[in-house]
């Protein structure tokens, strides 16, 4: 039988050619890149190898380049990051929908909470989109995300 796996949103299977650049760090060449220990210092020069090449590839700088431990985390610091930016301004408005992951509408009430963010949460449409009339309808002078 043949098997059909579609929870890739947590976890999926390696592809073979990743998980083959990858066993040398899995299994040698080891070690916590924030260490100064050997092993560290190893593992700091491939890891900034690693985000030269995806920099270069995505034609950005090496500095715009943050590894993330997943979507969460990534959600997080995104939308925080974009948050931060807008502080103590009239820019205080952020349009999402009611269909996103609880981590992006967790942020989004934190940032509601904590710092008095005004979220509009739009409701979707059967297919599960949103109306784009909706979100054009929800743009306020205050909006930046």
């Amino acid at each position: 039988m043949e098997r059909i796996y579609l929870d890739n949103a947590s976890t999926t299977k390696i592809d073979s050619s990743v998980l083959e650049a990858m066993m040398p760090f899995l299994t040698d060449k080891f070690g916590n890149a924030s260490s100064i220990h050997s092993f560290g210092k190893t593992a700091k020069v491939l890891l900034e190898d690693t985000r030269d090449l995806i920099a270069s590839s995505l034609g950005v700088t090496s500095p715009e380049i943050f590894f993330t431990s997943g979507g969460t985390e990534s959600n997080n610091f995104a939308i925080k990051g974009i948050a931060t930016g807008f502080f103590g301004s009239k820019k205080i408005h952020i349009i999402s929908s009611l269909a996103e992951h609880s981590a992006v509408l967790d942020t989004l009430k934190f940032l509601e909470t904590k710092f008095d963010f005004d979220v509009t949460y739009l409701k979707p449409i059967p297919s599960g989109a949103v109306d784009p009339v909706d979100v054009e309808n929800a743009v306020k002078e205050s909006t930046f995300l």
